[in-house]
Protein backbone atom coordinates (compact mmCIF):
# COMPACT_ATOMS: atom_id res chain seq x y z
CA UNK A 1 0.00 0.00 0.00
CA UNK A 2 1.42 3.50 -0.63
CA UNK A 3 1.31 5.81 2.13
CA UNK A 4 1.13 9.33 2.26
CA UNK A 5 4.78 9.88 2.24
CA UNK A 6 5.63 8.11 -0.53
CA UNK A 7 2.92 10.32 -2.44
CA UNK A 8 4.60 13.31 -1.17
CA UNK A 9 8.04 12.30 -1.98
CA UNK A 10 9.22 13.84 -5.57
CA UNK A 11 11.81 10.42 -6.02
CA UNK A 12 8.71 7.96 -5.67
CA UNK A 13 6.12 7.66 -8.52
CA UNK A 14 3.52 4.56 -8.58
CA UNK A 15 4.72 1.59 -10.99
CA UNK A 16 0.98 2.72 -13.11
CA UNK A 17 1.69 6.56 -13.22
CA UNK A 18 5.31 5.55 -14.45
CA UNK A 19 3.56 3.17 -17.27
CA UNK A 20 1.16 5.73 -18.34
CA UNK A 21 4.17 8.55 -19.01
CA UNK A 22 6.04 6.18 -21.09
CA UNK A 23 3.11 5.79 -23.12
CA UNK A 24 2.24 9.50 -22.91
CA UNK A 25 5.64 10.32 -24.44
CA UNK A 26 5.79 7.25 -27.09
CA UNK A 27 2.45 8.67 -28.53
CA UNK A 28 4.09 11.85 -28.61
CA UNK A 29 7.25 11.03 -29.77
CA UNK A 30 5.15 9.50 -32.83
CA UNK A 31 2.26 12.37 -33.23
CA UNK A 32 5.80 14.70 -33.41
CA UNK A 33 8.08 13.21 -35.44
CA UNK A 34 4.95 12.20 -37.66
CA UNK A 35 3.74 15.85 -38.25
CA UNK A 36 7.56 16.77 -38.70
CA UNK A 37 8.45 14.12 -41.97
CA UNK A 38 5.12 15.19 -43.46
CA UNK A 39 6.71 19.06 -42.98
CA UNK A 40 9.27 17.67 -45.50
CA UNK A 41 7.38 17.61 -48.26
CA UNK A 42 8.48 13.94 -48.89
CA UNK A 43 6.71 11.93 -47.26
CA UNK A 44 2.98 10.10 -47.92
CA UNK A 45 0.19 12.54 -46.40
CA UNK A 46 -2.05 10.49 -45.32
CA UNK A 47 0.09 7.29 -44.22
CA UNK A 48 1.48 10.83 -41.82
CA UNK A 49 -1.78 11.72 -40.54
CA UNK A 50 -2.73 7.65 -39.59
CA UNK A 51 0.55 7.73 -37.36
CA UNK A 52 -0.23 11.37 -36.31
CA UNK A 53 -3.57 10.37 -35.05
CA UNK A 54 -2.47 7.16 -33.60
CA UNK A 55 -0.24 9.23 -31.35
CA UNK A 56 -2.32 11.57 -30.29
CA UNK A 57 -4.91 9.23 -29.09
CA UNK A 58 -2.31 7.09 -27.11
CA UNK A 59 -0.71 10.33 -25.33
CA UNK A 60 -4.65 11.71 -24.84
CA UNK A 61 -5.31 8.10 -23.53
CA UNK A 62 -2.47 8.55 -20.70
CA UNK A 63 -3.25 12.27 -20.48
CA UNK A 64 -6.53 11.82 -19.12
CA UNK A 65 -5.27 9.43 -15.98
CA UNK A 66 -1.88 11.70 -15.68
CA UNK A 67 -3.79 15.02 -14.69
CA UNK A 68 -4.49 15.90 -11.23
CA UNK A 69 -6.73 19.05 -10.81
CA UNK A 70 -4.67 20.55 -7.96
CA UNK A 71 -2.54 23.67 -8.00
CA UNK A 72 -0.57 23.94 -4.86
CA UNK A 73 0.49 27.57 -5.41
CA UNK A 74 -1.86 29.64 -4.13
CA UNK A 75 -1.33 32.78 -6.29
CA UNK A 76 -0.90 30.06 -9.54
CA UNK A 77 -4.17 28.79 -8.82
CA UNK A 78 -6.54 32.18 -10.13
CA UNK A 79 -4.38 33.11 -13.21
CA UNK A 80 -3.98 29.49 -14.28
CA UNK A 81 -7.76 28.44 -13.95
CA UNK A 82 -8.51 31.26 -15.80
CA UNK A 83 -6.05 30.81 -18.42
CA UNK A 84 -7.63 27.63 -19.10
CA UNK A 85 -11.26 28.81 -19.04
CA UNK A 86 -10.11 31.09 -21.67
CA UNK A 87 -8.44 28.37 -24.02
CA UNK A 88 -11.70 26.91 -23.96
CA UNK A 89 -13.82 29.69 -25.31
CA UNK A 90 -11.09 30.18 -27.69
CA UNK A 91 -11.60 26.58 -28.31
CA UNK A 92 -15.29 27.05 -28.97
CA UNK A 93 -15.47 30.05 -31.11
CA UNK A 94 -14.02 28.08 -34.19
CA UNK A 95 -16.54 29.91 -36.44
CA UNK A 96 -17.63 27.79 -39.05
CA UNK A 97 -16.29 24.14 -39.67
CA UNK A 98 -16.31 21.74 -42.23
CA UNK A 99 -13.76 18.97 -43.16
CA UNK A 100 -10.61 20.76 -44.38
CA UNK A 101 -10.88 22.86 -41.47
CA UNK A 102 -11.92 19.90 -38.34
CA UNK A 103 -8.73 18.31 -39.93
CA UNK A 104 -6.39 21.59 -39.64
CA UNK A 105 -7.75 22.14 -35.79
CA UNK A 106 -6.64 18.55 -35.43
CA UNK A 107 -3.02 17.82 -37.42
CA UNK A 108 -1.86 21.39 -37.24
CA UNK A 109 0.58 21.96 -34.62
CA UNK A 110 -1.56 25.40 -34.28
CA UNK A 111 -4.53 23.22 -33.69
CA UNK A 112 -6.89 22.39 -30.89
CA UNK A 113 -4.01 20.63 -28.73
CA UNK A 114 -1.83 23.66 -28.50
CA UNK A 115 -4.70 25.06 -26.27
CA UNK A 116 -4.26 21.80 -24.43
CA UNK A 117 -1.01 21.94 -23.22
CA UNK A 118 -1.02 23.61 -20.24
CA UNK A 119 -2.18 21.16 -19.26
CA UNK A 120 1.02 19.50 -18.15
CA UNK A 121 1.52 21.22 -15.41
CA UNK A 122 -1.24 19.57 -13.59
CA UNK A 123 0.98 16.20 -14.45
CA UNK A 124 2.52 14.57 -11.64
CA UNK A 125 5.74 16.46 -10.67
CA UNK A 126 7.61 13.48 -9.43
CA UNK A 127 11.54 13.69 -10.96
CA UNK A 128 10.87 10.69 -12.92
CA UNK A 129 8.92 12.95 -15.16
CA UNK A 130 11.59 15.14 -15.79
CA UNK A 131 14.19 11.67 -16.38
CA UNK A 132 12.01 10.91 -18.89
CA UNK A 133 11.99 14.13 -20.58
CA UNK A 134 15.68 14.28 -21.14
CA UNK A 135 14.94 11.16 -22.78
CA UNK A 136 12.54 12.23 -24.86
CA UNK A 137 14.64 15.30 -25.76
CA UNK A 138 17.77 13.47 -26.58
CA UNK A 139 15.09 10.57 -28.67
CA UNK A 140 13.98 13.92 -31.19
CA UNK A 141 17.27 14.79 -31.31
CA UNK A 142 18.05 11.76 -32.72
CA UNK A 143 15.18 12.15 -35.57
CA UNK A 144 16.16 15.21 -36.33
CA UNK A 145 19.71 14.63 -37.21
CA UNK A 146 18.52 11.76 -39.40
CA UNK A 147 16.15 14.15 -41.23
CA UNK A 148 19.12 16.06 -42.03
CA UNK A 149 21.16 13.12 -43.51
CA UNK A 150 18.15 11.82 -45.28
CA UNK A 151 17.45 16.08 -46.51
CA UNK A 152 20.50 17.12 -46.75
CA UNK A 153 19.97 18.86 -50.12
CA UNK A 154 17.15 19.69 -49.67
CA UNK A 155 17.33 21.82 -46.53
CA UNK A 156 20.33 23.67 -47.94
CA UNK A 157 19.29 25.20 -51.52
CA UNK A 158 18.43 28.28 -49.75
CA UNK A 159 14.80 28.27 -51.15
CA UNK A 160 11.93 29.64 -49.22
CA UNK A 161 10.29 25.89 -48.88
CA UNK A 162 13.69 24.52 -47.22
CA UNK A 163 13.66 27.79 -45.11
CA UNK A 164 10.66 26.61 -43.62
CA UNK A 165 11.25 23.00 -43.67
CA UNK A 166 14.63 24.13 -41.76
CA UNK A 167 12.31 25.93 -39.23
CA UNK A 168 10.12 22.96 -38.69
CA UNK A 169 12.87 20.65 -38.09
CA UNK A 170 14.08 23.02 -35.53
CA UNK A 171 10.95 21.91 -33.54
CA UNK A 172 12.61 18.52 -32.93
CA UNK A 173 16.11 20.44 -32.11
CA UNK A 174 15.30 23.01 -29.85
CA UNK A 175 14.69 21.69 -26.45
CA UNK A 176 18.32 20.45 -26.55
CA UNK A 177 18.82 23.69 -25.10
CA UNK A 178 17.07 22.66 -21.74
CA UNK A 179 19.98 19.59 -21.57
CA UNK A 180 22.75 22.34 -22.11
CA UNK A 181 20.89 24.20 -19.31
CA UNK A 182 20.93 21.44 -16.87
CA UNK A 183 24.48 20.45 -17.97
CA UNK A 184 25.16 19.39 -14.49
CA UNK A 185 22.84 16.32 -14.56
CA UNK A 186 23.85 14.64 -17.76
CA UNK A 187 26.69 12.95 -19.19
CA UNK A 188 29.88 14.34 -21.40
CA UNK A 189 28.15 12.44 -23.97
CA UNK A 190 24.95 13.72 -23.83
CA UNK A 191 26.10 17.25 -23.14
CA UNK A 192 28.26 17.25 -26.34
CA UNK A 193 25.21 15.73 -28.67
CA UNK A 194 23.21 18.15 -27.97
CA UNK A 195 25.49 20.95 -28.50
CA UNK A 196 26.20 19.64 -31.24
CA UNK A 197 22.83 19.39 -32.44
CA UNK A 198 22.32 23.18 -31.45
CA UNK A 199 25.16 24.27 -33.43
CA UNK A 200 24.21 22.67 -36.51
CA UNK A 201 20.51 24.03 -36.33
CA UNK A 202 21.76 27.09 -35.64
CA UNK A 203 24.08 27.18 -38.93
CA UNK A 204 21.41 26.06 -40.73
CA UNK A 205 19.25 28.85 -39.09
CA UNK A 206 22.18 31.21 -40.45
CA UNK A 207 22.76 29.56 -44.06
CA UNK A 208 19.02 30.17 -44.91
CA UNK A 209 18.76 33.63 -43.02
CA UNK A 210 16.42 32.41 -40.75
CA UNK A 211 16.91 35.24 -38.32
CA UNK A 212 14.03 34.62 -35.79
CA UNK A 213 15.06 31.43 -35.49
CA UNK A 214 19.21 32.27 -35.58
CA UNK A 215 18.51 34.45 -32.69
CA UNK A 216 16.21 32.01 -30.44
CA UNK A 217 19.51 29.59 -30.62
CA UNK A 218 22.20 31.96 -30.44
CA UNK A 219 20.05 33.44 -27.21
CA UNK A 220 19.28 29.43 -25.73
CA UNK A 221 23.54 28.72 -26.36
CA UNK A 222 24.26 31.89 -24.56
CA UNK A 223 22.13 31.46 -21.77
CA UNK A 224 23.33 28.14 -21.37
CA UNK A 225 27.29 29.72 -20.96
CA UNK A 226 26.29 32.24 -19.11
CA UNK A 227 24.71 30.07 -16.56
CA UNK A 228 28.32 27.63 -16.71
CA UNK A 229 29.89 30.67 -16.22
CA UNK A 230 27.83 31.65 -13.26
CA UNK A 231 28.08 27.51 -11.27
CA UNK A 232 32.11 27.10 -12.69
CA UNK A 233 34.91 27.46 -10.31
CA UNK A 234 37.44 28.01 -13.59
CA UNK A 235 35.80 31.80 -14.21
CA UNK A 236 39.17 33.17 -15.22
CA UNK A 237 40.22 30.00 -17.89
CA UNK A 238 36.44 30.15 -18.93
CA UNK A 239 36.40 33.95 -19.58
CA UNK A 240 40.04 33.96 -21.17
CA UNK A 241 39.12 30.78 -23.77
CA UNK A 242 35.77 32.21 -24.57
CA UNK A 243 37.38 35.43 -25.48
CA UNK A 244 40.23 33.69 -27.58
CA UNK A 245 37.58 31.85 -29.52
CA UNK A 246 35.11 34.78 -30.06
CA UNK A 247 38.57 36.98 -31.61
CA UNK A 248 39.41 34.35 -33.69
CA UNK A 249 36.11 33.50 -34.83
CA UNK A 250 35.93 36.72 -35.64
CA UNK A 251 38.75 37.40 -38.07
CA UNK A 252 38.18 33.54 -39.62
CA UNK A 253 34.72 35.05 -40.63
CA UNK A 254 35.61 38.42 -41.87
CA UNK A 255 38.35 36.06 -43.96
CA UNK A 256 35.80 34.14 -45.68
CA UNK A 257 33.28 36.29 -46.38
CA UNK A 258 35.37 38.47 -48.11
CA UNK A 259 36.66 35.60 -49.34
CA UNK A 260 33.39 33.95 -50.10
CA UNK A 261 30.77 36.21 -51.36
CA UNK A 262 28.68 32.90 -50.98
CA UNK A 263 29.68 31.26 -48.14
CA UNK A 264 27.75 30.73 -44.50
CA UNK A 265 27.19 34.16 -43.83
CA UNK A 266 26.45 36.09 -47.47
CA UNK A 267 22.59 35.03 -47.26
CA UNK A 268 21.91 36.73 -43.63
CA UNK A 269 23.97 39.20 -44.40
CA UNK A 270 21.93 40.06 -47.55
CA UNK A 271 18.55 39.93 -45.57
CA UNK A 272 20.17 41.73 -42.62
CA UNK A 273 17.63 44.84 -42.73
CA UNK A 274 15.54 43.21 -45.25
CA UNK A 275 12.14 44.30 -43.79
CA UNK A 276 9.55 40.84 -44.13
CA UNK A 277 7.41 41.77 -40.85
CA UNK A 278 6.00 45.40 -41.18
CA UNK A 279 3.32 44.82 -44.36
CA UNK A 280 1.99 42.02 -42.48
CA UNK A 281 1.40 43.85 -38.96
CA UNK A 282 0.22 46.45 -40.81
CA UNK A 283 -2.46 44.38 -42.53
CA UNK A 284 -3.21 42.92 -38.95
CA UNK A 285 -3.70 46.40 -37.09
CA UNK A 286 -6.10 47.38 -39.89
CA UNK A 287 -8.44 44.91 -39.50
CA UNK A 288 -8.35 43.70 -36.27
CA UNK A 289 -11.32 46.10 -34.29
CA UNK A 290 -11.58 46.96 -30.62
CA UNK A 291 -13.35 43.73 -29.69
CA UNK A 292 -11.07 41.59 -31.44
CA UNK A 293 -8.07 42.92 -29.52
CA UNK A 294 -9.68 42.18 -26.52
CA UNK A 295 -11.00 39.28 -27.23
CA UNK A 296 -9.41 37.79 -30.04
CA UNK A 297 -11.25 35.68 -33.35
CA UNK A 298 -11.60 32.40 -31.99
CA UNK A 299 -9.06 29.32 -32.69
CA UNK A 300 -9.94 29.94 -36.44
CA UNK A 301 -9.72 33.43 -36.33
CA UNK A 302 -8.31 35.21 -40.04
CA UNK A 303 -7.12 38.84 -40.67
CA UNK A 304 -6.94 39.86 -44.03
CA UNK A 305 -3.80 40.26 -45.85
CA UNK A 306 -3.89 40.15 -49.52
CA UNK A 307 -0.22 39.34 -52.17
CA UNK A 308 1.98 38.27 -48.91
CA UNK A 309 2.75 35.00 -49.66
CA UNK A 310 3.05 33.13 -53.38
CA UNK A 311 0.46 31.16 -54.51
CA UNK A 312 -1.67 32.44 -51.82
CA UNK A 313 -5.44 30.68 -52.04
CA UNK A 314 -7.26 33.62 -50.18
CA UNK A 315 -6.62 37.41 -49.18
CA UNK A 316 -6.82 35.83 -45.41
CA UNK A 317 -4.39 34.50 -43.57
CA UNK A 318 -5.09 32.12 -39.94
CA UNK A 319 -1.38 32.70 -38.56
CA UNK A 320 0.96 35.69 -38.33
CA UNK A 321 4.63 35.00 -37.84
CA UNK A 322 5.41 37.61 -34.39
CA UNK A 323 4.18 35.54 -31.66
CA UNK A 324 2.50 37.75 -29.38
CA UNK A 325 0.01 38.75 -32.45
CA UNK A 326 -0.57 35.14 -33.16
CA UNK A 327 -1.85 35.25 -29.33
CA UNK A 328 -3.73 38.52 -29.78
CA UNK A 329 -5.14 37.13 -33.02
CA UNK A 330 -6.62 34.26 -31.34
CA UNK A 331 -7.24 35.01 -27.89
CA UNK A 332 -7.12 38.48 -27.30
CA UNK A 333 -5.12 40.65 -25.34
CA UNK A 334 -7.21 39.04 -22.23
CA UNK A 335 -4.70 35.97 -23.19
CA UNK A 336 -1.62 37.44 -23.06
CA UNK A 337 -2.25 39.29 -19.70
CA UNK A 338 -2.96 35.78 -18.52
CA UNK A 339 -0.04 34.40 -19.87
CA UNK A 340 2.48 36.53 -18.80
CA UNK A 341 0.70 36.92 -15.30
CA UNK A 342 1.58 33.02 -15.00
CA UNK A 343 5.00 33.49 -16.89
CA UNK A 344 7.05 36.43 -14.98
CA UNK A 345 6.21 35.32 -11.42
CA UNK A 346 7.57 31.75 -12.26
CA UNK A 347 10.46 33.21 -14.06
CA UNK A 348 11.37 34.90 -10.44
CA UNK A 349 10.65 32.00 -8.46
CA UNK A 350 12.69 30.20 -10.41
CA UNK A 351 15.98 31.91 -10.57
CA UNK A 352 15.91 33.77 -7.59
CA UNK A 353 14.65 31.39 -5.07
CA UNK A 354 15.73 28.59 -6.10
CA UNK A 355 18.24 26.12 -4.93
CA UNK A 356 19.14 23.70 -7.70
CA UNK A 357 20.01 23.97 -11.41
CA UNK A 358 16.60 22.51 -12.86
CA UNK A 359 14.28 25.58 -11.16
CA UNK A 360 16.93 28.47 -12.80
CA UNK A 361 17.32 26.36 -16.14
CA UNK A 362 13.56 26.49 -16.38
CA UNK A 363 13.48 29.99 -15.43
CA UNK A 364 15.48 31.12 -17.94
CA UNK A 365 13.44 29.00 -20.59
CA UNK A 366 10.60 30.61 -19.73
CA UNK A 367 11.98 34.06 -20.09
CA UNK A 368 13.79 33.00 -23.45
CA UNK A 369 9.98 31.65 -24.56
CA UNK A 370 8.54 35.23 -23.65
CA UNK A 371 11.88 37.35 -25.52
CA UNK A 372 11.19 34.91 -28.39
CA UNK A 373 7.16 35.97 -28.87
CA UNK A 374 8.64 38.88 -31.37
CA UNK A 375 10.58 37.38 -33.32
CA UNK A 376 9.17 33.77 -34.01
CA UNK A 377 5.22 31.96 -33.00
CA UNK A 378 6.88 30.27 -29.65
CA UNK A 379 2.76 28.65 -29.38
CA UNK A 380 3.38 25.31 -31.48
CA UNK A 381 2.28 21.81 -29.93
CA UNK A 382 6.11 20.79 -30.30
CA UNK A 383 8.55 19.82 -26.89
CA UNK A 384 9.92 23.46 -26.65
CA UNK A 385 6.49 24.94 -26.11
CA UNK A 386 5.49 21.32 -23.66
CA UNK A 387 8.87 22.70 -21.91
CA UNK A 388 7.76 26.39 -21.23
CA UNK A 389 4.26 24.76 -19.03
CA UNK A 390 6.59 22.13 -17.58
CA UNK A 391 9.26 24.30 -16.65
CA UNK A 392 6.07 26.90 -14.80
CA UNK A 393 5.22 23.57 -13.14
CA UNK A 394 8.79 23.41 -11.31
CA UNK A 395 9.07 26.93 -10.82
CA UNK A 396 6.10 26.75 -8.38
CA UNK A 397 7.05 24.15 -7.05
CA UNK A 398 8.24 25.15 -3.85
CA UNK A 399 9.30 21.30 -2.90
CA UNK A 400 11.33 20.72 -6.40
CA UNK A 401 12.99 24.36 -5.90
CA UNK A 402 14.28 23.37 -2.79
CA UNK A 403 16.12 19.93 -3.66
CA UNK A 404 19.82 19.83 -3.42
CA UNK A 405 21.67 19.69 -6.84
CA UNK A 406 23.40 16.45 -5.85
CA UNK A 407 20.57 14.91 -5.01
CA UNK A 408 18.98 15.88 -8.33
CA UNK A 409 22.47 14.84 -10.15
CA UNK A 410 22.81 11.53 -8.75
CA UNK A 411 19.31 10.92 -9.58
CA UNK A 412 18.91 11.84 -13.66
CA UNK A 413 22.35 10.45 -14.62
CA UNK A 414 21.63 6.76 -12.89
CA UNK A 415 21.29 4.49 -16.00
CA UNK A 416 16.91 4.05 -17.07
CA UNK A 417 15.29 2.90 -19.97
CA UNK A 418 12.36 4.57 -22.02
CA UNK A 419 10.75 1.12 -22.93
CA UNK A 420 7.63 0.55 -21.01
CA UNK A 421 7.98 -1.59 -17.88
Amino acid sequence: MITQNQLNDPFFIPSKKLRLLNIFWLGFIIDTVSLELYSTGFANFAVCQAFQLLGLVILLVASASLISFKIENNYLRTPYFLYCFWALLIILRFGSLNYTSAKSMLFRDSGIFLYFVPLILLFPKKIFFYKKLFEVIIILAVFYVIFNIVFFKYLFNRSSDSGVSIENLSDLSLPCGFILLTYTYHSNKKILFAAGVMILTLICSIYNARRGLSFIFLSTLLSSYFLYLIKTKRKVLTIYLSLVTIIISAFYVDGMYQTNKNGLFSFIIERGDEDTRTGVEIYLYQDLKMTDWIVGRGINGEYYCPDIEKNQLTDYRDYIETGYLQIILKGGIIRLALYLLIAIPAIILGFFYSKNLLSKASAIWIFIAIISLYPASVEKFYLQYLLVWISIGICYSKKLRYLPDNTLSEFFKRPSTFMLK
